[in-house]
């Protein structure tokens, strides 16, 4: 019953490429060929990112033209489905840090911001990433306070004034002495990150690393 009803859909609604919007096999999993081809995987020192206190962040793709288009269209406009796909993209560069986690939690928007748009981003990703490696997903942090968008901040200084203190531990949340993978969709100063990273090593982790989607030119 399922498969027919998977079939019903896929007639209805067929499945495209989360970059071109080609349509494609449910098979290929939100890539067509073409794209997987040409997907701006980073490897090597380029996937890092250093953030505050030592703490790297892995990157799995470079914020270019066609990660952008798509992502505008995940974050911006619905595309919620897209989630599926980016969590296999984050988990296949998330397999190759030689690091063992305790838990993965991620870097949460405002509940106002969440509620207007109808979904937090980065729980998604993070959600589905957590199940491909199997990890404990969990919600650690919260967003205490309303900030204006990193992108509309003029350079790192401001931005990093405008996130400080913006994220708290959730209730209830045990962190001490536990090796915590935090998950975002994208990073380009770091500020959030090392925002949220400086939380989770005050209240007691034992190690912090962080892991996103794509990494932006600063």
């Amino acid at each position: 019953m399922k498969k027919l009803l998977y079939f019903i859909l896929d007639l209805i609604y067929p499945p495209k490429c989360v970059f071109c919007r080609k349509i494609i096999d449910a098979e290929c999993k939100g890539i067509c060929t073409e794209c997987n081809k040409r997907l701006p995987r980073l490897c090597g020192n380029s996937r890092i990112t250093r953030l505050e206190d030592g703490i790297s962040c892995f990157s799995s793709l470079r914020y270019d033209s066609m990660v952008r288009d798509s992502f505008l269209r995940y974050k911006f406009y619905g595309a919620v489905s897209y989630a599926e796909t980016y969590s296999m993209l984050l988990a296949e560069g998330i397999r190759d840090i030689e690091s063992d986690f305790d838990l993965l939690t991620w870097v949460p928007i405002s509940r106002k911001r969440k509620r207007r748009r109808g979904y937090d981003q980065a729980e998604l990703i993070a959600e589905g990433t957590s199940v491909l490696l199997g990890l404990d997903g969990k919600r650690i942090l919260y967003k205490n306070k309303e900030t204006k968008a990193q992108s509309l901040t003029r350079d790192r200084k401001e931005r990093k004034t405008n996130i400080k203190g913006a994220w708290s531990l959730c209730d209830g949340a045990d962190v001490k002495d536990k090796r915590i993978l935090v998950v975002d969709d994208i990073v380009t100063t770091g500020s959030t990150l090392s925002e949220c990273c400086k939380v989770l090593k005050e209240a007691g982790a034992l190690s912090v690393t962080a892991a996103t989607l794509a990494k932006a030119a600063e």
